[in-house]
């Protein structure tokens, strides 16, 4: 156990900064999931929302940015090929 106050402190942030990224990935993923079992019209509305999610977790370092790409870069070219 802990014995120090900022140590404590630590531990309690670190847990609420897990559980709020584990809810943004896990939304990120869903939202992924969704587009890819859209028709043609519903993905192209989906389609920037969903790369703005994606670039968030990049930036946040959540997801590493080559993974970033290249799940942007799939959801690319799912998109244009509908």
């Amino acid at each position: 156990m802990a014995n120090h106050k900022s140590a404590l402190k630590r531990i309690r942030s670190n847990d609420v900064k897990r559980l709020r990224n584990r809810y943004q990935h896990k939304t990120t993923r869903n939202a992924i999931k969704k587009l890819r079992e859209a028709d043609k019209k519903e993905a192209e509305t989906l389609y920037p929302s969903v790369v703005s999610m994606i670039d968030k977790l990049a930036k946040k370092n959540i997801i590493h940015d080559n993974k970033a790409s290249n799940l942007k870069s799939k959801l690319a070219k799912h998109v244009a090929a509908l």
